[in-house]
């Protein structure tokens, strides 16, 4: 959107098929909360997954029936599923998710699918903006993104933005806002209630409600949006599909993952061997870092030869990685 990346789709070796947006299986039911209008599915391999029911459509506790993922388990929540029909035999995935090329074609139709090192830096700075709180507003100013457990907070801050007429800017502003958070929110993958902390006071309703459906219809279908709230706030709910990037990415403390570092530490391999002929690598991190970035130098030596050794040093802390020819 607008040159600025709009989503980063993740997949790791270490997914669990059944839990990914699409997936369809033969789920057990395992039990039935009748109050909560909720059966919990056993979808096999220790993989959980929740499906809601109407009061006429109730499942039996022992039943096998197939299932869809439609929103991906997130920290403390597990995965949504949505009946499809009755079913027989054990708990097994039926048909996968879509594969990143198709769920790409999905969300950009007409466009051609670049892949290499100018996709890479394309990623890496996607990513760089998931892990960032604050972001720019073209014009000047900022907004703030902070996920909580109940909701999405968005504060819109008008920061330095210049103009003659205050009532103006702030317009600007907010409109400016809404077309970013929604950018944002599909780019950091993070759905469910929204609110909004617009700029100002004595807002032109109709003009902002109108420019929120457009920034977030495709987020359709699920999308709804409140009026402008007498407090400056602006409410959403947003479809939930797949799982918050920052989960992907990032600990519950917030940190990188030992994942997310072995990651960046071989993407720095496979730079300095393409820049280094055939010299041989030497990596040092932390040895969890190290244990797993194990498995994906094996699939870098794979492609490029064996000309690297990753090095395990206690004294490393967890988010220095160093590469140096050997």
């Amino acid at each position: 959107m607008d040159d600025r990346p709009e989503r980063l789709l993740i997949r790791r070796d270490d997914d669990d098929p059944r839990l990914l947006l699409g997936a369809r299986s033969v789920a057990r039911v395992a039990s039935v909360e009748p109050a909560l209008a909720t059966a919990f599915l056993d979808l096999g391999a220790g993989a959980e997954a929740i499906l809601p029911f109407k009061p006429d459509a109730r499942p039996v506790v022992g039943q096998s029936v197939e299932v869809e993922i439609r929103s991906e388990p997130r920290r403390g929540k597990q995965a949504v599923a949505r009946w499809l029909g009755p079913a027989e035999g054990a708990p097994r995935l039926l048909a996968p998710a879509a594969d990143l090329e198709s769920e790409l074609r999905v969300h950009a139709r007409d466009a051609e699918i670049v892949t290499g090192r100018t996709a890479r830096d394309v990623a890496d700075e996607a990513e760089a903006e998931v892990l960032e709180s604050v972001h720019p507003l073209p014009g000047g100013g900022d907004i703030a993104v902070e996920p909580t457990r109940a909701l999405v907070s968005i504060d819109v801050d008008l920061g330095v933005r210049k103009g003659a007429d205050a009532k103006r800017v702030t317009r600007q502003a907010n409109l400016a806002a809404l077309h970013e958070a929604a950018r944002l929110l599909r780019l950091k993958g993070l759905g469910g209630i929204v609110v909004i902390d617009l700029v100002g006071r004595g807002h032109d309703g109709q003009a902002l409600l109108a420019a929120a459906r457009a920034a977030f219809g495709p987020d359709n279908p699920g999308v709804a949006i409140g009026p402008v709230g007498r407090f400056g706030t602006m409410e959403l709910s947003l479809p939930r599909r797949s799982r918050p990037l920052v989960e992907i990415l990032a600990g519950p403390d917030g940190a990188l993952s030992d994942r997310t570092l072995a990651q960046r530490l071989v993407r720095r391999l496979e730079t300095e061997a393409e820049a280094q002929g055939g010299a041989r690598l030497i990596a040092r991190c932390a040895p969890p870092v190290a244990a797993a970035a194990a498995p994906l130098v094996v699939q870098l030596t794979e492609r490029l030869g064996a000309r690297f050794h990753v090095e395990a040093d206690p004294a490393s802390p967890r988010e220095r990685l160093e590469v140096a020819a050997q």
